[in-house]
């Protein structure tokens, strides 16, 4: 890649804004909690557990880490899964920055140009090729092996390591974001569904949001399904998905053109769209964003919601630490897979990556807590702390003994990622805008819902990222 067109890169990302970041992390529940923190590790030792991964500093050293709100206590419950370790390496100390999702991306790229910044830094996945265009991080290729690979790792995750067309890794999936349904089992019931049935394909869904439309549950009439609307940080992450499982995608096989605009994704646009028009959507929730709609479906105000792993931890937490355990929903909750549509199964993967700063003066140190971070015990600590899949494969699937994580586990299976290049970023910030410009059609408040309206949308956010994608 030539420095033009680097600089290039670099003066487009830097325009990006703080709406897309949910790409890298979760939904809106935990990211509102981020602010700069420092963290210290406390000193009891597990004697019974092996802590350090045989590469560890034999001198003292002092690590800082920078991560995102990936959990209500973000710091502390870094901490506490690093706690292992730091107990049996005294050595070893970890600074730990929280930096807030919305003031996230400008730290960090002016780190990487600047070339001061933490140790270790957690990026999400549609940010790791920017940052690795901008000389930022560590090229991690020959070390990789020594965390299992790409054949630890779902494929979806792995190529976002990457910047894509090349051979270089430049991080270590930590954990992975996955969304799927989560449905009212009482509201099921009282409408004779089947879970089993009753979200198979895009046919049977729309059937079963109309059975669904309307229940009532302890004197509170539902509306059938919670969907965010153009205020979302998610945006593109709920449409795609739909268009995925159309049999669309998002550009053309060599990362060059847009294709998220041909009659196929259309198709996947309005199947999706078209729930709310046709009324089995209160058009209200258009106007909120995910976390609003996940504390709709808690409160019982909808059946059927898309959401993320982090919402079962939600449910298991009381409601004094910040969960919704004493609720109705958190008793009367199951998970299921997107439904199916003509090109069978899709939903959105993301997550966030382990990356080692291009600046730091403990590469070896960074590097070796990053291989403790990816061992099965810490990865699962870490999982059940943050609400977060593992990124690990094996022990990803070790929690399909849970009905709910069960359902998240195997949609994974089918997941996809968006396109692994520098520009996504930009790319992403002009989605957002014409995806949100959908939503206000679909609410009318802007123009008339038609296939022409919504594909106007499509062909006007296409010609931007096109001119992203030829700069």
């Amino acid at each position: 890649m030539s420095k033009k067109r680097i600089s290039l890169i670099m003066l487009s990302i830097m325009l990006m804004v703080s709406m897309f970041l949910s790409a890298c992390g979760n939904s809106g529940s935990n990211n509102g909690s981020g602010s700069q923190n420092g963290g210290t590790a406390t000193n009891e030792t597990d004697k019974n557990t092996k802590n350090s991964t045989g590469d560890a500093p034999k001198e003292g050293v002092t690590l800082t880490a920078w991560i995102m709100p990936n959990s209500p206590k973000p710091d502390k419950d870094f901490l506490t899964a690093m706690k292992p370790y730091l107990d049996h390496n005294p050595n070893v100390k970890v600074n730990v920055t929280v930096l807030d999702w919305g003031s996230a991306w400008t730290k960090i790229t002016t780190a990487a140009t600047s070339g001061q910044g933490p140790d270790i830094l957690q990026l999400g996945t549609t940010w790791v090729p920017a940052i690795a265009a901008m000389n930022g991080i560590e090229d991690l290729t020959d070390l990789v092996r020594e965390v299992g690979g790409s054949d630890t790792y779902l494929p979806a995750s792995w190529k976002t390591t990457m910047i894509e067309g090349k051979s270089e890794v430049y991080g270590v999936p930590w954990f992975v974001d996955a969304r799927a349904l989560f449905y009212r089992t009482d509201a099921l019931a009282k409408a004779g569904l089947d879970p089993a049935t009753a979200f198979k394909d895009w046919d049977t869904f729309k059937e079963t949001l109309s059975k669904l439309n309307g229940t009532e549950i302890e004197g509170q009439t539902m509306t059938a399904f919670g969907v965010p609307g153009k205020n979302d940080w998610n945006v593109p992450h709920n449409i795609f998905p739909w268009i995925w499982a159309a049999g669309g995608k998002v550009l053309n096989d060599d990362n060059t053109q847009v294709v998220f605009n041909d009659q196929t994704a259309l198709d996947g646009v309005m199947y999706y769209t078209g729930l709310a028009n046709e009324g089995l959507v209160d058009k209200a929730s258009l106007e909120k964003n995910s976390s609003q709609i996940e504390s709709d479906f808690s409160d019982g105000k909808t059946a059927v919601m898309v959401s993320g792993a982090w919402m079962i931890k939600n449910f298991a937490t009381p409601e004094e630490d910040g969960g919704v355990a004493g609720k109705t929903a958190a008793k009367n909750y199951g998970v299921a897979a997107l439904p199916a549509g003509p090109a069978g199964a899709s939903t959105f993967i993301g997550g966030s990556h382990l990356t080692i700063f291009k600046g730091s003066k403990h590469k070896e140190a960074a590097w070796d807590i990053i291989k403790y971070l990816s061992g099965d015990e810490a990865q699962l600590a870490y999982s059940k702390l943050s609400g977060q899949l593992p990124a690990k494969k094996v022990v990803m699937d070790s929690l399909k003994t849970d009905p709910n994580y069960k359902a998240l586990v195997e949609a994974t299976e089918y997941g996809m990622s968006y396109p692994s290049i520098p520009q996504w970023g930009p790319c992403e910030t002009a989605l957002v805008k014409y995806f949100g410009n959908i939503w206000d059609i679909v609410a009318g408040v802007s123009g008339t819902y038609n296939e022409e309206s919504i594909q106007k949308q499509l062909n006007d956010a296409a010609n931007e990222v096109n001119a992203i994608l030829n700069q």
